[in-house]
């Protein structure tokens, strides 16, 4: 008996639809690590391609059949094979795969060296229509401590935990522990997961002596991103979660000058 194939039913509203697919996968990948060259950690991954106005729907099932061919071996070294398979697959002209990841990074208390495993949200982003296209993104914790709150106050300043999220395109890889360090270095000071007590007063006191709104962190964090030839776009935004008022603050620079190259 030959099913019928509701999809392929042509559909007389005449409206394109931009993206469909599915969201919200659980799914092993695989992610270059700078210093064990490897990293195994599990993604909640989205797929869509587009679909023209003539069908009905899309095949739902495909997009699982197509991930399962790669067995957890999906990185960003085969992203664009998998958006090629997507697209002849769908019968699609354009595809798109997200992927939301943790990654870890084992660092060293500043003081006592004691050591331990940073999170880090991570997301690798790829479409492929004419031209493949890919950004990489991470969420980085740091430290923010208010520039106006230590000059008017007679003892201490108010401070508060940051995220600074960096969205790249580039022209030659970019390890995630070296843009996660740039980032870093451009906060009142880095988070840590373990701090003994001589580390919490290094911390504390490397904060207060580097003030930043959080206008000052996008800003630095530009000014270096600007000097990386590799990167040819970026996005970079920052939310203070502040600590003494109802409100977070936020600010955001997108690509305001192209990197030299």
């Amino acid at each position: 008996m030959t099913m019928p194939d509701m999809q392929q039913s042509p559909d007389s509203r005449n409206i394109p639809i931009d993206k469909v697919g599915v969201k919200g996968i659980r799914y092993p990948i695989v992610v270059q690590d700078k210093t064990r060259q490897w990293q195994h950690t599990v993604a909640r991954v989205n797929m869509y391609v587009d679909l023209p106005e003539h069908f009905k729907g899309t095949h739902m099932s495909r997009f699982i059949e197509i991930l399962n061919r790669y067995h957890g071996a999906v990185s960003v070294d085969n992203l664009e094979e998998i958006l090629a398979e997507m697209k002849r697959r769908l019968e699609s002209s354009c595809a798109h795969l997200e992927l939301d990841f943790p990654y870890f990074i084992e660092k060293a208390a500043p003081v006592s060296g004691a050591r331990g495993l940073m999170e880090y949200q991570c997301r690798m982003v790829g479409s492929l229509g004419e031209q493949f296209d890919f950004v990489l993104e991470a969420a980085v914790p740091v430290t923010s401590l208010c520039p106006c709150s230590r000059e008017i106050s007679e003892a201490g300043a108010h401070n508060q935990r940051s995220t600074v999220r960096v969205r790249i395109r580039y022209r030659k890889h970019v390890w995630l522990e070296d843009l996660i360090a740039l980032v870093e270095s451009c906060a009142s000071a880095p988070v840590y997961s373990l701090l003994k007590r001589e580390d919490e007063k290094a911390v504390t006191e490397q904060a207060y002596a580097n003030p930043m709104f959080v206008e000052d962190i996008v800003r630095e964090v530009t000014r270096r991103l600007r000097q990386e030839e590799k990167i040819t776009w970026f996005a970079v935004e920052c939310e203070n979660f502040e600590s003494i008022h109802n409100h977070s603050a936020y600010a955001l620079v997108e690509d305001v000058r192209p990197a030299p190259g």
